[in-house]
């Protein structure tokens, strides 16, 4: 706490755990959290509600702040007129999904911050964005006076948006169940439909700002797999390079920002979110597993440091991310100026600066430089005469000293409340990183990591959301279940410890149970036994993080093969049926749905492992890159249905390549086994469709 708040009195965010929240509990303005304290006193008082939505990392979430909410005349203005109610997106993504499609309904750009306004029935009738002071105070006043003149109105209005939102989503994109099964030249169509946003020029997908889009990225690796098709590996790589010596990566510190406000991956907002690094954690282990490019390795290894050292808590779990901002400027955590770097290292600033492309008038605001690459260390050494080991270690040095010295700064802001379903991406993250490496060190992480969530987040059979201080709290949300599950089903995977599949399994019952549609056959995002608000959404569109619907479907596939649950496969078949003619069509919203088009193209090789040597086996196997396949493993006996009435024959591990439940001959060394995986199935035998 500062000075100036101890002379202030806090309003009702004091009392809440969420560090957005908190950023704004001596603001001048009498906020409440969302709940039904806020709701009732806007019931009793008669006043239109102000909802505004934004998260810790947020830099114009932060500039409206210390412009509008920390103005005593302004906070004047919406006290008089309105019970403000603050949220953090991330604490409560379901009443931002809510009021986000309400802003886009509208007709307007949506974003962070969001500022949307409800009648006392907290039904929305109007919102926006950023806003100047000026602009808010003038549209606080307007929004006051038709509330006063023209209630009825609002209140249609506000009705109208209701019903808009909730209309089926299936209904709203135009969407009918297919029964047409996949195809390959349904495959082939959405390939061509994702290729025509390629940025064949800096990779990636359109144009500024540009986003990683990991779920998309993983397509490419797996439609290679299964045509290919030379075009579409020289994008992923192309991408995965420019990326990776771009602005976008932080060069010294490993780890990547939220997004590139230009084209090049040059210049990014410096926030730096848990989802997308534990995405990209296994982005870049999945690729590497295809092209063994050592880049990808470096880059992997570093970013699981990064996690470690800057977002990791001391009981095991990962914070939610890192500001943009110190010091109420932009990066200045993360760049340099050309003098300062001639400080640090004098004789050898100028190879460092022609390495980094650091420059005296920078390329950045204020003088400042970014550091980034262009080439790989091997074409860089050869063009500067040096040798490669002698590059490597100069720049092994480089980035120790910059770190010391970044150490000395004023750090960016940590949003440091544990996210279920953010830590589950991370958890995946982890366990794909020595699925691909077997380095024992991140085996140690993944346990540890998946214990701690199963301990703080589980409540009874459910989840809870989010977790600080010893305390998890709010309903988990589909996005919690589905990606804890298909994290779960990894660790599995990596480790032949059934704990985690049934708990996987158990954790889907539950989903059935309480987020499942019948009639729709879809997830909602909320639990039945949640709060009920104006809407009960489903998510559909797979974005920066591939949609809970998505996620649950692939992860129904795969635990249909595990448990022989044909129920759990039929789910997954009409998921995709429902949704198929939107992903052939647009593929770069359903990144994540063509990658369970594309397992559903042929069946998926079931390997199961028995005996002694079943660890190692297993390590041999996933050392190949085949990703249609799913491992299960013990060194003993399982009733696991994959693995009953298995046996190691003659005492020796033994493995069973299985497609469609029909299996080939047992074999006993990995290298019979990939022969069976690369010959057993020919790509002609296909699965029956949806």
């Amino acid at each position: 706490m500062t000075m100036a708040q101890k002379e202030k009195s806090p309003n009702k965010l004091i009392h809440e755990s969420s560090p957005y929240l908190l950023q704004h509990a001596y603001n001048p303005v009498d906020w409440y959290p969302w709940g039904e304290e806020a709701l009732q006193k806007a019931k009793q008082e008669d006043k239109p509600i102000l909802v505004s939505i934004g998260y810790a990392a947020c830099h114009w979430c932060h500039v409206m702040a210390h412009q509008s909410f920390e103005n005593e005349k302004i906070a004047r203005v919406m006290n008089e007129h309105f019970v403000c109610i603050k949220v953090d997106r991330e604490e409560r993504p379901d009443v931002d999904a809510i009021h986000m499609d309400a802003l886009q309904a509208i007709g307007m750009q949506g974003g962070w911050p969001l500022n949307v306004f409800l009648n006392p029935d907290a039904k929305p009738f109007y919102g926006g964005t950023y806003f100047t002071p000026q602009q808010w105070v003038n549209l606080l006043l307007n929004i006051a006076e038709a509330y006063r003149k023209d209630r009825q109105e609002l209140d249609r209005s506000a009705e109208q948006f209701v019903q808009h939102l909730n209309q089926s989503e299936l209904k709203r994109f135009g969407l009918s169940q297919s029964r047409t099964g996949v195809s390959e030249e349904e495959f082939e169509e959405l390939y061509k439909n994702l290729a025509r946003q390629f940025d064949k020029k800096h990779g990636g997908f359109g144009s500024a700002p540009k986003f990683v889009m990991p779920a998309n990225l993983l397509f490419l690796l797996r439609y290679y797999a299964h045509t290919e098709n030379p075009a579409a590996l020289q994008h992923l790589n192309h991408t995965l390079h420019e990326m990776a010596y771009g602005g976008i990566y932080d060069q010294i510190g490993g780890g990547f920002a939220r997004y590139s406000v230009d084209a090049k991956w040059l210049v990014p907002h410096f926030e730096k979110m848990l989802y997308d690094n534990g995405q990209l954690i296994s982005l870049y282990a999945e690729a590497y597993l295809l092209t063994k490019e050592p880049l990808y390795k470096d880059v992997v290894y570093e970013t699981i440091a990064f996690a470690e050292r800057e977002l990791m808590s001391e009981e095991g779990g990962f914070y939610s991310s890192l500001d943009a901002d110190s010091e109420g400027v932009e990066g200045k955590f993360y760049t340099f100026t050309r003098q300062e770097l001639q400080d640090l290292f004098e004789a050898e600033e100028p190879i460092l600066s022609k390495y980094y492309h650091a420059t005296t008038t920078g390329n950045f605001e204020h003088g400042q430089n970014i550091l980034h690459r262009r080439i790989s260390d091997a074409h860089f050494a050869k063009e500067n005469e040096l040798e490669l080991e002698v590059l490597e270690e100069m720049v092994k040095t480089w980035k120790e000293k910059l770190m010391e010295v970044r150490s000395q700064r004023v750090r960016p802001g940590l949003d440091d409340k544990i996210l279920c379903s953010w830590n589950a991406i991370m958890l995946k993250g982890l366990a794909d990183a020595y699925y691909t490496f077997g380095n024992k060190h991140f085996l140690h992480l993944t346990v540890r990591h998946a214990d701690f969530i199963l301990r703080h987040f589980k409540q009874g059979e459910g989840l809870l959301h989010t977790y600080k201080n010893g305390k998890a709290s709010v309903n988990g949300f589909l996005e919690d279940y589905a990606l804890l599950i298909g994290a779960l089903i990894r660790v599995y995977e990596i480790t032949f410890d059934e704990k985690y599949l049934q708990e996987a399994k158990k954790l889907t019952d539950y989903t059935l149970a309480n987020f499942f549609d019948e009639q729709e056959q879809l997830f909602y995002f909320t639990d039945q036994n949640a709060e009920k608000l104006v809407a009960r959404k489903k998510e559909l569109l797979d974005n920066v993080i591939p949609s809970s619907n998505s996620v649950m479907a692939t992860n129904l596939y795969l635990l249909g093969l595990y448990f022989d649950e044909e129920h759990y496969q039929q789910l997954a078949d009409a998921m995709l049926a429902q949704v198929k003619e939107l992903v052939v069509k647009e593929p770069g919203h359903m990144g994540n749905w063509a990658s369970l088009y594309y397992d559903r193209l042929q069946p998926t090789a079931e390997v199961a492992i028995v005996g002694h040597q079943a660890p190692e086996m297993r390590s041999e196997l996933s050392s190949f890159y085949i990703p249609n396949m799913l491992l299960a493993g013990t060194e003993n006996r399982s009733d696991l249905p994959l693995l009953k009435d298995r046996s190691a024959i003659d005492g020796k591990t033994t493995v069973y390549v299985c497609y469609n439940k029909t299996c080939q001959l047992p074999v006993h060394t990995a290298a019979e086994a990939l022969e069976q995986l690369q010959n057993g199935n020919s790509g002609n035998q296909k699965f029956p469709a949806l």
